[in-house]
Parts: C-alpha cells; sequence; structure tokens
C-alpha cells in the first residue's frame, strides 16, 4: 500500500498549490478520504500515511469498519457523503462525525429527535442540488435559505454546503453557484469537489474536498 504514501503527497502537493493560487491558507482545506468499498487494508495504509478524515457513502458498510478503528484513533473524523435514510439516522448519528447529506425535512426532523435522544450532535451540511438535476437529491439553490432556517428552527447547527456538480459539465460555474449561496447564509464549510476537478473546487472556495480514486485507485 506505499502507493497510498505516494499519491497522497502527489494530492496534498496539488492542494496546497490551488489554495496558495486562491490566497488562502492550505491548512483550510480539508482532504476528506472517500473510502467506499475499500478495504481494511486500504484504509488502515492511509491511516499509517497519516491520513484521519474518512468518508463512507453508506452507514452500514461504515459501520462493519470503522467503530474499532475509531478506538485505535481517536483523532479519526467519518463523514458520511452518501444518503441516509431515516430508519438509519440513529446509527448515523452514534458513528459519524460529520454528516454532509441533509437533503429533505423529514431527514432534518429525524435528525433533531435522534441528536436530542444520543446528545451528540454530529456536525451538519445541507446537500444542495446546485444543477437541479431531478434524479438527484439536494435542495434546490432558491429553496436553500429557507431550509436552512427550518432546520435551525428544529435545533439543528448547520456547518456548511454540500455539492456533486452534473457529469460531463464544466463544474466551475456549479461551485461558484454553492461558494456564493454559502457566503450569503453565512455558513463556512464547503464540501465540493472530487478526484478530477477537485483543484477547481478549491479555486472556488472549498473547504472539503472529497477524494477517493486519486488516492486509493480504482474500485
Amino acid at each position: 500500500m506505499d502507493t497510498i504514501s505516494t499519491s497522497l503527497a502527489a494530492i496534498q502537493q496539488k492542494i496546497m498549490k490551488a489554495a496558495l493560487q486562491a490566497s488562502c491558507v492550505p491548512d483550510s482545506v480539508t482532504l476528506v478520504s472517500v473510502s467506499k468499498t475499500q478495504p481494511l487494508e486500504a484504509i488502515e495504509a492511509a491511516l499509517a500515511a497519516g491520513l484521519r478524515v474518512f468518508g463512507e457513502n453508506r452507514v452500514q458498510e461504515a459501520a462493519t469498519k470503522f467503530p474499532a478503528l475509531k478506538a485505535l484513533y481517536p483523532d479519526l473524523t467519518l463523514h458520511l457523503i452518501g444518503p441516509l435514510q431515516t430508519n438509519k439516522v440513529a446509527e448515523a448519528v452514534g458513528l459519524f462525525d460529520v454528516i454532509e447529506t441533509l437533503d429533505r425535512l423529514k431527514l432534518a426532523q429525524a435528525l433533531a429527535k435522534e441528536i436530542k435522544k444520543q446528545g451528540r450532535a454530529p456536525r451538519l451540511l445541507i446537500e444542495v442540488n446546485v444543477g437541479e438535476e431531478p434524479q438527484k437529491a439536494g435542495i434546490p439553490p432558491k429553496d436553500v435559505a429557507g431550509f436552512l432556517a427550518t432546520c435551525q428552527d428544529l435545533g439543528l447547527k448547520i456547518d456548511g454546503l454540500m455539492a456533486l456538480p452534473p457529469k460531463a459539465q464544466d463544474p466551475a460555474p456549479f461551485f461558484a453557484c454553492l461558494k456564493t449561496l454559502a457566503d450569503s447564509l453565512g455558513l463556512t464549510h464547503i464540501s465540493m469537489g472530487m478526484s478530477a476537478d477537485f483543484e477547481q473546487a478549491i479555486a472556488h472556495g472549498a473547504t472539503h474536498v472529497r477524494i477517493g480514486t486519486a488516492l486509493f485507485g480504482q474500485r
């Protein structure tokens, strides 16, 4: 798994260069290592390389890998970057440190109830459907302000926004849209950009980039 260390060094260099070009501090950009479908050995190699922030798509898969790892690495931070079903909310609140995919009222209500019950509050990001694609989850940009207010009325603390631009289109306008929206709402965490476009995302203000293939290789 030495290739992970090599890939990480190259990614970190690119993050630093993109951050400096955007006149921001490189340490202000967090690399979320997308470990979905990766075997335990790959995650352990990433941990050995110094990575501590991971992103998983499914609650059930994360639950088979990360409780033991979090016990061994108390500074490990786990993000949920895939869709969250309401029947998995209790498990997600107990396991994840950040939930990036808050995308509907029913989920907000379930999270508010479970956070109060457990006394544990993962950081929350609203997923925005920046391309307003009918097949994709997320809140349309024009509705985000109202949804944020509703979440706050429920007692939820929202840290930021997350988005996945449409495929096969220039992501830059969509990154710019998310940054503008976050700034207008006073939200500081912006999760956007993946292996193919994270440098563009940083140029447009990303604070978190979700990188899997460039780090772990093709699945």
